[in-house]
């Protein structure tokens, strides 16, 4: 049964790297989500339950249950996953990204949701620009500079697919969190500039699970991937 970890957004794998590289363990999968470099499948309409049934699709190929790991938006996709397929999942780690009904959306997400104006965020984001608002989020410089070179047009036309079809996300998916009863474990920063600490808290407490509280903002894989990695192993010991 392997480890399964999920990326976000603007992310790709190597957001793992460095929690990888702490893991006694090596049968890791870092899947690529459709279009975050790599090309969309014929048909796929890049919304957030389009990217869930894909993520189920490709575990589900895996052959067993997995230890499933997601940030950001991989968080709240993990947590879809876990809602849907229990029986694909052995033990849930997710952080960065809330399913609450009282969360909303933050400045940046709601622009991205605006039509017209978030085609003319997109056209901006690149650059130095983007690389200065993901450090001040928490993004290590040098994987922001890295994370920036990677995104192109494919990228940003799925997340503004994928933002636009997330507006009323958590009322839609935040009742089937009941369906989850593996064991749990809650990453989420208490300086999070996108999520305030409440939602973390209050996750943890619906879903019966562990909650390790972390500083250093919006990125813990890249931030503490040693103490993430030693909760991780701690979970899956379980």
């Amino acid at each position: 049964m392997p480890a399964y970890l999920v990326h976000g957004v603007p992310d790709f794998p190597a957001i793992w790297d460095s929690v990888r590289r702490h893991l006694t363990r090596r049968d890791v999968v870092t899947p690529t989500l459709p279009g975050f470099g790599t090309p969309l499948p014929a048909g796929f309409s890049a919304t957030c339950d389009a990217y869930a049934d894909w993520l189920i699709a490709d575990i589900a190929r895996l052959g067993a249950p997995v230890d499933l790991v997601g940030h950001d938006w991989g968080g709240i996709l993990v947590l879809r996953v876990a809602s849907l397929r229990p029986d694909l999942v052995r033990t849930l780690t997710t952080g960065g990204g809330p399913i609450d009904v009282e969360y909303r959306w933050h400045d940046t997400a709601v622009a991205w949701q605006t039509p017209a104006l978030g085609e003319q965020l997109m056209t901006m984001f690149g650059g130095d620009i983007a690389i200065e608002g993901l450090v001040a989020g928490g993004l290590p410089r040098e994987y922001a500079v890295e994370a920036v070179g990677r995104i192109d047009e494919p990228m940003k036309d799925a997340i503004l697919r994928l933002y636009r079809s997330a507006t009323d996300v958590s009322p839609r998916w935040a009742p089937d969190l009941d369906a989850i009863r593996c064991p749990a474990l809650v990453v989420w920063p208490v300086d999070d500039p996108f999520v305030d600490r409440r939602f973390g808290v209050r996750l943890a407490e619906r879903l019966h699970a562990d909650l390790l509280e972390v500083d250093g903002g919006h990125w813990w894989p890249a931030t503490h991937p040693a103490e993430v990695a030693a909760a991780l192993e701690r979970l899956w010991q379980k």
